[in-house]
């Protein structure tokens, strides 16, 4: 399996296809990551990729697997991510 790519090797690839110096790349996907943080309460898209949605989770039974012992686990807000219909279809798509 290939390594991911990096901050700096999508910010290169982005200077290169945009012309825009390594900096400026950089410093749009910086900008886009802090609107992603700001507006995830909101639901925030990137269009083609998906989608950040703040999903409420209920209170529920746990169970301690060291001591098999019943914990109540509190309801708390989760940040999800749900991908995009074209964005799971090009990437799974069969050859």
């Amino acid at each position: 399996m290939a390594k991911p790519m990096t901050k700096s090797a999508i910010a290169d690839h982005l200077a290169k296809k945009a012309g825009l110096t390594k900096k400026a790349a950089v410093g749009l996907l910086d900008e886009i990551a802090a609107l992603a943080h700001k507006e995830a309460k909101n639901t925030f898209t990137l269009p083609g990729i998906g989608k950040l949605v703040l999903v409420n989770r209920k209170a529920r039974m746990g169970r301690n697997p060291a001591t098999g012992e019943s914990i109540k686990i509190p309801a708390k807000k989760v940040v999800k991510f749900r991908v995009a219909k074209a964005c799971k279809d090009a990437v799974l798509a069969k050859k």
